[in-house]
């Protein structure tokens, strides 16, 4: 009964605001008018203030609060930078705008003309001299309300609800606009991470998001259908084999921010579709990466925090170089005390069952091996940490380690117990790569749906010669995680996916 109540409100409520854009309309006041010249905006007129000079402004946003006094009123809108008051006199404003504010709401979008000036209480604010709407609201936004309880100040009505605020994320930026700061912090991730890498020389592609084969990663694909060529294609799981073609073709240094998508489970730290930036520089190899990424993530922290300490997870993280190194093996030692080089399947899967670990009997060693991993040591490295030194199933695109027998050349970034970053000696030996892929084709066929597919384009391009070469792949929904303190991706993903309402 209660919630046949609310929605009887909240249809009674929009049925006045129809009625009010009605009455406007056949008042001839365009309640969606084609644009209004904006000349300043909140936080600039308040920041640049003088009080010996009245400063001409033309400001536009979202009423937020409206006090109402007869033929005065005082109003709170928000545009994109903050809030600011609005001062309106009937009698400067005039009367046909005057009653047309008389039928505004809190929602409705207005534009301003007038100058700044100081209230009586010490407020920065505009004195209105014209007034315009420029949308009416027809369904009211949820206002938080605030109350004193107790001597203390108590919000009720907060727009809180987590699913709620990324299934409507306009209503969650319009009424808690800290939220635009995590996306201002994200945009600026990722164009200084841009900048790093052009400016090494690097030059930034597109390359192909269908595609006929996936490859790239060990995950399951999305799939589709062309219906002009009749065939099947998939969503990329990864943009590497495309980068790496054209290292092939002559490029030294290459990079693409792109969109993938992984058919896999959705969590605090998993989205089916997800961003990520990709390089590729020839001649280089893992050892250079690591202090590459050291680099990177040390700038990217000052240029967008001023800092290279974040909080993440109730962990205070320092991102200054050098991190840490540690091979896979040795952490796994390290955190549970257990030997894992040099032993078979079987060995690997006894250890885990001493772990007591339950595992799917289709998976093979080096999927035993990152559960383990996945298991008992990811979640309890906090500070950057470079694991290096993977078995080579785990690795079928990374280059055989030149030192270490069954291993490969490559490192994940693990900080605030989650993997940020991958990146190998790329392989660039087609008879080896095409042993590698057959291989993982043998663990499709004994049921590991993740494992990867045989792709011959991709081979053959190999067999014109690739330079040495080292890649790396950045996750940025979880840096942007890392930098902002935001605990699960879906703070950080404008419009997650969710389960249909």
């Amino acid at each position: 009964m209660h919630q046949d109540n609310e929605q009887l409100s909240l249809n009674d409520q929009m049925q006045r605001r129809f009625d009010e854009r009605q009455h406007l309309m056949q008042s001839g006041v365009n309640p969606y008018p084609c644009s209004f010249e904006v000349t300043g905006y909140s936080s600039d007129i308040i920041e640049h203030f003088r009080e010996e000079a009245e400063e001409e402004v033309a400001v536009a946003g979202r009423i937020m609060a409206i006090r109402r006094m007869g033929k005065a009123s005082f109003v709170h809108i928000q545009d994109a930078k903050g809030r600011i008051q609005i001062y309106l006199k009937k009698d400067e404003v005039g009367e046909e705008s005057y009653a047309t504010f008389k039928l505004l709401d809190i929602g409705d979008i207005v534009g301003v003309r007038g100058f700044s000036f100081r209230t009586r209480t010490g407020e920065i604010s505009v004195h209105a001299k014209a007034f315009e709407l420029l949308s009416k609201s027809l369904r009211p936004i949820p206002v938080a309300k605030e109350k004193e309880v107790e001597g203390k100040k108590v919000v009720y009505d907060a727009f809180a609800d987590r699913e709620l605020r990324y299934r409507q994320r306009y209503v969650d930026l319009i009424v808690n606009p800290e939220v635009r700061e995590t996306f201002r912090k994200r945009s600026a991730i990722v164009s200084h991470m841009r900048s790093f890498f052009t400016g090494n020389g690097w030059l930034e592609v597109e390359t192909p998001i269908l595609q006929p084969i996936y490859g790239g990663a060990a995950a399951r694909p999305f799939t589709t259908h062309h219906n002009a060529l009749d065939m099947e294609l998939y969503l990329r799981i990864a943009n590497e084999l495309y980068l790496k073609r054209l290292i092939v073709g002559g490029f030294d240094g290459v990079f693409e921010f792109a969109k993938d998508f992984r058919n896999e489970g959705i969590d605090r730290f998993h989205n089916p579709e997800f961003t990520q930036v990709e390089l590729y520089v020839a001649y280089k190899d893992y050892d250079w990466m690591m202090k590459l990424v050291e680099n990177l993530f040390h700038e990217t922290a000052l240029a967008v925090n001023g800092s290279d300490r974040t909080t993440f997870l109730g962990h205070e993280i320092s991102l200054k170089p050098p991190f840490r190194r540690l091979t896979i093996a040795d952490s796994i030692r390290e955190y549970t005390g257990m030997e894992i080089e040099g032993k078979s399947e079987t060995e690997l899967r006894n250890i885990a069952k001493d772990l007591g670990l339950e595992l799917d009997p289709k998976i093979g060693s080096g999927k035993i091996i990152d559960e383990i991993f996945g298991e008992f040591v990811e979640p309890k490295l906090i500070q950057p940490t470079f694991i290096t030194d993977y078995p080579t199933e785990m690795s079928p695109l990374a280059k055989p380690h030149r030192s270490k027998e069954g291993l490969v050349e490559r490192f994940e970034l693990i900080a605030g117990g989650k993997e940020i970053c991958n990146s190998f000696s790329e392989l660039n030996d087609p008879v080896v790569q095409r042993q590698r892929l057959e291989e993982q084709a043998r663990l499709r066929q004994r049921g590991d749906d993740e494992a990867m597919v045989v792709d011959e384009d991709f081979l053959r391009a190999l067999e014109y010669g690739m330079p040495p070469c080292a890649g790396l792949g950045v996750g940025i929904d979880r840096f942007v995680m890392l930098l902002t303190g935001e605990e699960s991706i879906r703070d950080v993903i404008f419009f997650p996916h969710l389960k249909p309402e």
